[in-house]
């Protein structure tokens, strides 16, 4: 135990660096999060960890380090790959690591890279002048991918200044150790100070950072000079694209990451992908189920999924729409080489028909969510030119469905629980304005028909929301209560999780809207006016699209659009098509929704903090700073004090004589009192007595006093200023008498 405290002592300054350089290399996996697959972020991120921890706390040589940092990135591998299903194991252990080591890059020269860089980063970046290099270098690098990409990286460049800040103060108490040990030694017995005075350097840095007004930059954005019109860009991503700033926005299409929705974007009208089929639909994707707040966060494993072969039928773990249904035809053909995680159709597919390159990849279908996915483990992946799919497109008895009570579609279903997952930090007013709204509505699909007329008619459709007006942390009560505006994304996750607070099961998904119908016109039709329909659509990035998804118990899932300006033929409520606003609530209920949306503030800043918000922690900080200034020089404030009231300045006897009283007070609370009828050196001599560890506090503090007060010579400065070590001294023996242990 000894040993590994002595290991802990003498490596502190090495942990602190590694510490910093960990911060920092947080910032590079934030930024890498839109290009990297999400195993790998989570790779990564637990490899750091695990190494500066080894690091840390294991008192061993390098090598065998070393070798145990090895040994643990190759279990975070296999772990993590296997939990986000990037293979599954089988066989005998032979095979197992067989197939293990197929899969290992390239993650592994990516944990391994994150590796070598973090440590040796600790070990050669060791002076105050590397340490400057190294972090602007860093600050540098995050400045050029700020302009040059979609990515807004202010908070990365803040970051990696406060770590740059706290690895120099660090790396100055290193070398004040090996200059002056001795008075490192005297430093570390007020670590409480130390802490104290990096924490208020920190925090008014931090408040004066943040609190910076927002201006315009008067130059062009080099990248926004760079891309031109919103659609000449070849950088996609996601509709629900995350949010970079309010000036560069990312261009719509189809990604992987839904973790974190919201944001703006510009259209991309690049084409995706044609579909031939005769009948007009949205191409679905995939589906989310669980909602975090601020987007989708699955997490497959491989028993979720099944393999599919050409012409075999997809069996589903769901029940599907009771009554009529119509078999539809599609052909797909791509017209980009982009490799998506899904192969897309009308509705739920039933069955592949047709597929140009069956080698290119796998088909693995997901019975539980009636998703088709497509995996390939090839370094070069490659996504299907052509493939035909056969949907089973159902008819929906809306009639029917709308006189179905909660008890008649849900009384006993098992699914419905993992489709009404709400967070714990879901805010009450957006249940409380889900009832609102349906609250003249009895049945399930009543209550969805007048929650998607609500979105549709209340709120505005733009691809750039103004984010200035948020002010609460969850998407979807931002998004009803401060924004106000948004796109797809916004409107169909809303209406999903105001279904579930209602008890009605939903999810969310996303694929492309129809597209763009094709018309082919020959000289006959022409002459006529008209025009043949060919049945073929054009799907670009800009048709990127979500929409919800409701479960009504025996007739299935059902499909609602609540995006203005898009139109689905399923679910559609002609009676009910009125614009719906939400009732009048009561007057205490009116009120606390004001206070929530008005509390923090007018607007944010750029780093998320409200105006109303970042005053008050300035105010605070401003007066911990006072408070605790005022308590350092509390004497100094006390002998101003008493000048006043004396009219003039102390001298240094006057001083010594006050704090006298001072130490007299803290023996006094300490129970040691002074008789009426005893003279002071009379007390002190019988203190000793009773104490002997006081005595050599309290014989030069009874010295003072009495040259101060009784000896025709005054008291030099330096004398009266000794009085602060001698009280000092006397205080750690009056808890050395409470404590003998101590």
């Amino acid at each position: 135990m000894k040993a590994w405290g002595a290991y802990i002592r003498n490596s502190l300054f090495y942990s602190l660096s590694l510490l910093w350089i960990w911060i920092m290399g947080l910032q590079w996996v934030s930024f890498m999060d839109f290009t990297w697959y999400t195993e790998t972020k989570s790779i990564v991120l637990i490899s750091m960890t695990a190494i500066i921890v080894i690091e840390m706390l294991l008192p061993a040589k390098r090598i065998y380090r070393v070798i145990l940092e090895g040994a643990v990135i190759l279990y975070i591998i296999h772990k993590e790959l296997v939990k986000y299903w990037v293979y599954m194991p089988s066989g005998t252990m032979a095979n197992r690591i067989e197939q293990y080591v197929d899969h290992l890059s390239p993650y592994i020269w990516i944990a391994a890279g994150a590796w070598v860089l973090l440590t040796l980063s600790a070990i050669l970046v060791n002076t105050k002048r590397r340490i400057l290099v190294f972090s602007s270098l860093n600050v540098i690098a995050f400045s050029i991918l700020d302009s040059f990409t979609v990515s807004d990286l202010w908070q990365e460049v803040a970051w990696t200044v406060f770590a740059a800040m706290g690895w120099l103060v660090s790396e100055h108490f290193r070398r004040f150790q090996a200059r002056f040990p001795a008075g490192w030694k005297h430093l570390r017995k007020y670590p409480l100070k130390i802490f104290i005075h990096a924490a208020v350097l920190f925090s008014v840095i931090f408040i004066a950072g943040v609190s910076m007004p927002n201006i315009p930059p008067t130059l062009t954005d080099p990248y926004t000079a760079w891309i031109g019109t919103p659609g000449g860009s070849s950088n996609t991503a996601d509709v629900s694209g995350e949010l970079t700033s309010e000036k560069v926005k990312s261009t719509s299409g189809y990604s992987r990451n839904d973790n974190n929705l919201g944001g703006g974007f510009n259209f991309d009208y690049t084409p995706v992908m044609s579909v031939k089929s005769e009948k007009r639909s949205y191409w679905r994707g995939e589906t989310r189920q669980v909602y975090s707040g601020s987007g989708w966060s699955d997490e497959r494993t491989g028993s979720d999924y099944d393999d599919v072969n050409i012409g075999t039928t997809l069996r589903s773990s769901e029940p599907i729409a009771s009554g009529e249904t119509e078999t539809l035809e599609q052909t797909v053909t791509m017209l980009n080489d982009n490799v998506y995680p899904v192969l897309f159709g009308a509705f739920n597919v039933s069955q592949v028909k047709q597929m140009d390159d069956v080698n290119a990849g796998k088909m693995l279908w997901e019975s539980n969510q009636s998703t088709l996915h497509w995996n390939t483990d090839s370094k070069q992946p490659q996504y299907p030119k052509t493939y035909t799919v056969i949907s089973e497109v159902p008819v929906i008895p809306e009639d029917e469905i709308r006189s179905k009570t909660f008890k008649n579609l849900y009384n006993g279903d098992k699914l419905d629980d993992k489709y009404l997952q709400i967070p714990k930090s879901f805010p009450e007013r957006t249940r409380k304005l889900a009832e609102q709204v349906t609250s003249s509505a009895d049945t399930p699909y009543e209550k969805i028909g007048l929650l998607q007329n609500y979105l549709i008619n209340n709120f505005k459709y733009t691809n750039q929301p103004d984010l200035s007006k948020k002010t609460s942390d969850d998407f979807v009560d931002s998004f009803l209560f401060d924004i106000k505006e948004g796109y797809c994304d916004y409107f169909s996750t809303s209406m999903v999780m105001m279904a579930r607070s209602l008890d009605i099961p939903a999810r969310w998904v996303k694929g492309y809207a129809p597209g763009q119908q094709q018309m082919n016109s020959d000289d006959v039709l022409q002459r006529q006016g008209r025009v043949a329909d060919t049945g073929i659509y054009t799907v670009t990035n800009a048709d990127a699209h979500s929409w919800a998804e409701v479960y009504f118990g025996s007739y299935g899932w059902v499909p609602v659009e609540a995006t203005p300006g898009f139109n689905m033929p399923l679910l559609t409520h002609k009676e009910d098509s009125k614009p719906v606003t939400a009732p009048q609530v009561e007057d205490e209920t009116e009120q606390d929704v004001l206070k929530e949306t008005t509390t923090a503030g007018t607007g944010t800043n750029g780093s998320g903090l409200s105006i109303a918000a970042i005053a008050w922690i300035t105010v605070l900080i401003i007066v911990l700073l006072a408070i605790y200034t005022l308590w350092l020089l509390r004497i100094r404030v006390r002998f101003f004090l008493i000048g006043i009231r004396k009219g003039r300045k102390l001298t240094e006897d006057q001083k010594v004589i006050v704090m006298t009283e001072q130490w007299l007070n803290k023996l006094k609370r300490k129970g040691i009192r002074r008789s009426s009828n005893e003279t002071l050196r009379e007390s002190v001599n019988r203190w000793e007595k009773e104490m002997p560890t006081l005595s050599p506090a309290l014989g030069p503090l009874l010295m003072l006093f009495e040259k101060a007060r009784y000896s025709p010579s005054s008291v030099s400065e330096a004398e009266w200023r000794s009085v602060y070590d001698h009280s000092r001294n006397l205080k750690t023996a009056l808890k050395k008498a409470e404590d003998p242990a101590a």
